[in-house]
């Protein structure tokens, strides 16, 4: 009987489950990949928008239109309350620390006049500068907004040379930003707390507050930034390569004639994907003179937009790895006579881990700017070598406009106008750094009690460093 019933036919009543069940692992399989995938410029942004969104830095978001599927960026009245309240609860949070004798993470592991000195310094630089951070970011949305129409313009003229924009990797790029940075924020201030805890020290909840945001928003706009100068890069490759398309079509010779009409070579690569269009050199060259054009208003906008915030965060991250590394060199050259429950491993492990924090800040700020800048130097190497190569006088006076305007209009990143953020930045910092080193370990081996002692405040610790070093 059971032979018998193995070689009946199967019921097609009961395919359907199993139809059932393939259609949903598909439905997940294309929801999945649809959440890595963008075909619009705001799309692939949606990710860093709604982060700033929530965490009070834009008045806006990116909403979906549920007929059309156009991505549109939509303010709220929720987007200017949210941000108000996160500065009103900032500044709350570092007052409390501040009436709770200064109170800080650095303060647990040791008291000094110097660390007195230092977490006051600290505490006011972190309440001023995320304060200024959420001002430059939250007031001037209308320049970010500006930049993004022109990204938005620049990529309907890129088509018209052939350029279909690969959004999927700026969507890839800024998903990997995010989850990086939140790792990194989120496993180093549960390291520190659990030290903490281990050891019997119950901070407050002011100082948890003020410890854990002020990574976060500096870590988002830091990822802000960085999709930004990502989308100046991508695009700057993208006019290069269709400027060498015309100089490899005139090594091979398949140009016969300058007036003969162009096939732009078909090409992939990291960032976009070159379709085979037919265009004129002429017109070719005035349309990436436009595009770079407009790829220098957007960096020019997205520089006045960031501007006070980098000036902002390198100046806290240098502030901190000042102290972090004097900490540090002190207690490694033995001159530190700390009273602490922390051992000495704990004690370094922390503050070099928050010194490297900071230093990788730096570092992501300056790489990003660099290596925007450095693609745009390639694109005037590229122009003197077509205009080396044509014959056509038409050809040859389009190149010599956009020689003269790559000499006008150039990519720069300033933090405030006071210096340039390229890695010049790395020698300024390592020189200052040294020099702020010299100064703090030679107050320590000059005071009289070797520069410890226990304050009763930070306003009276503060007074007797003044009447000191007067």
């Amino acid at each position: 009987m059971d032979i018998e019933r193995a070689k009946e036919p199967v019921d097609p009543t009961d395919t359907p489950d199993i139809e059932m069940a393939s259609g949903l692992c598909q439905s997940w399989h294309r929801r999945f990949r649809r959440f890595f995938t963008a075909k619009q410029l705001y799309e692939c942004l949606r990710p860093v928008f709604h982060v700033t969104y929530i965490h009070g830095l834009t008045s806006f978001y990116i909403s979906c239109d549920s007929k059309t599927g156009k991505r549109t960026i939509k303010k709220t009245i929720f987007g200017y309350i949210n941000g108000i309240m996160h500065i009103a609860m900032f500044v709350f949070a570092y007052s409390l620390t501040i009436c709770n004798n200064c109170e800080s993470v650095a303060s647990y592991f040791f008291r000094s006049r110097i660390t007195y000195f230092g977490d006051m310094m600290q505490i006011v630089s972190g309440c001023i500068g995320v304060t200024v951070i959420y001002l430059t970011a939250f007031v001037p949305n209308h320049r970010l907004e500006r930049c993004l129409q022109k990204f938005h313009t620049m990529d309907l003229q890129l088509q018209t040379v052939g350029v279909k924009i690969m959004y999927s990797k700026v969507l890839r790029f800024s998903y990997m930003l995010l989850i990086s940075m939140f790792l990194v924020n989120v496993l180093f201030t549960g390291g520190t707390f659990s030290v903490l805890y281990s050891s019997q020290v119950a901070p407050t909840l002011a100082l948890h507050f003020t410890f854990l945001i002020q990574h976060t928003v500096i870590a988002i706009a830091i990822a802000l930034f960085s999709c930004f100068t990502y989308l100046v890069e991508m695009r700057l490759v993208m006019v290069n390569k269709v400027l060498k398309n015309l100089a490899h079509q005139w090594d091979t010779r398949t140009l016969k004639a300058v007036t003969q009409k162009q096939r732009s070579l078909q090409c992939l690569d990291s960032f976009s994907m070159y379709t085979i269009v037919t265009k004129d050199p002429a017109e070719i060259i005035q349309e990436s003179m436009e595009i770079h054009h407009l790829i220098c208003e957007a960096a020019a906008t997205a520089n006045k937009y960031f501007t006070y915030q980098l000036l902002t965060i390198i100046s806290i991250a240098f502030l901190i790895i000042v102290f972090d590394a004097y900490y540090v060199l002190e207690t490694l050259l033995g001159k530190s006579k700390r009273e602490s429950k922390f051992k000495t491993v704990e004690f370094v492990t922390f503050f070099s881990c928050q010194m490297i924090l900071y230093l990788i800040a730096i570092i992501s700020i300056v790489e990003g700017s660099n290596r925007a800048i450095k693609k745009s130097e390639k694109t005037g190497g590229i122009v003197h070598s077509l205009l080396n190569k044509t014959k056509s006088a038409e050809v040859k006076e389009k190149l010599q406009q956009f020689s003269m305007q790559l000499m006008h209009l150039k990519i720069n990143f300033t933090a405030a106008g006071l210096f340039n953020i390229d890695r010049t930045l790395y020698f300024t910092i390592s020189g200052a750094l040294t020099t702020y080193l010299i100064i703090l370990l030679q107050f320590t081996s000059n005071s009289p009690n070797n520069g410890y002692g226990n304050g009763s405040s930070c306003c009276e610790t503060f007074n007797n460093m003044t009447n000191h070093t007067l």
